[in-house]
């Protein structure tokens, strides 16, 4: 995957001017657009539309400081139709106009391009295990949330304890199938995971294809398919987030297994009463890569 993320890399480079096609550089290199965009996303910290639109503006600006050319044909040479719409992309990355820039000589931000390595310092052991599942159901409450990737997302917790003592045994009562208890599910996610994208979370549990559901819950279909199971345990949650983040940098990187579209999944297994440490599981739909 490592290589293949480089490769990707070196085709950005060769068509910053072009709209990219990343559907079908996934084909040409061997995945799918959605586990490219996901693990892209995950080791460079930007999703890949931001980081084509960083590098595609840091090649324009040498050629508006460089004052050889007018600015509407920089614009068009770097894929703009107009001086405005190249104006806005320019300021939005550098904070400053083109022709703020080509009088000043500045401020630039420079986008380097990256060199994505795979290393072993600080590795963390992955507790994992793999699992077929048939079709099953998640069934509980949905609300649309913004993705935050660090400490706590105030926007689910509101959204958890809003839901009545009595709900939760209501919903831990239907609960049938694997993944067991009270389930935290993000569906719908961006597969650039931009911080700030919403996606759906589910405060729900897991139900056979085949069991009924409340009217009053909102379900989300889930195809039969392979799992990637990892377990954590520690500060919460701080151990799930640091163990997510690894599924990227070291579990893909390092196995024959590519993301599915599909939602993920955490089962809480043990917790202490502050929700202050965790054990948990990690649910991420995975297929041959």
């Amino acid at each position: 995957m490592i290589s293949v993320l480089n490769r990707l890399v070196v085709l950005v480079e060769e068509h910053l001017a072009e709209e990219l096609d990343v559907s079908g550089l996934a084909r040409d290199l061997g995945t799918t657009e959605y586990h490219l965009r996901r693990m892209f996303s995950s080791l460079a910290g930007m999703p890949l539309s931001e980081y084509v639109r960083r590098r595609r503006m840091t090649v324009a600006a040498a050629d508006v400081v460089r004052g050889e050319d007018d600015l509407l044909g920089i614009a068009v040479r770097h894929g703009y139709g107009s001086t405005e719409a190249f104006g806005r992309a320019f300021r939005a990355v550098h904070g400053a106009g083109p022709r703020d820039v080509r009088r000043d000589g500045g401020p630039l931000r420079t986008q380097p391009r990256l060199r994505i390595r795979l290393t072993v310092e600080g590795s963390i052991p992955m507790d994992t295990r793999l699992v077929d599942r048939p079709a099953f159901r998640l069934v509980g409450h949905a609300a649309r949330v913004p993705l935050i990737h660090q400490g706590v997302n105030p926007h689910i917790q509101q959204h958890i304890t809003a839901l009545p003592p009595e709900e939760h045994l209501r919903l831990k009562a239907l609960a049938d199938t694997e993944p067991g208890g009270l389930l935290q599910v993000c569906d719908d996610l961006d597969p650039d995971g931009a911080e700030g994208s919403e996606l759906t979370y589910l405060h729900g549990v897991a139900v056979g294809g085949d069991t009924s559901a409340p009217d009053n819950l909102e379900a989300i279909e889930v195809p039969a398919g392979r799992w990637a199971v990892f377990r954590t345990a520690g500060p919460h949650p701080q151990a799930l987030q640091t163990t997510w983040a690894a599924t990227a940098t070291e579990w893909f990187p390092s196995n024959p297994w590519r993301l599915r579209p599909g939602p993920s999944i955490v089962a809480v297994l043990e917790r202490a009463a502050d929700f202050s440490t965790a054990t948990c599981e990690l649910w991420l739909p995975v297929e041959p890569a």
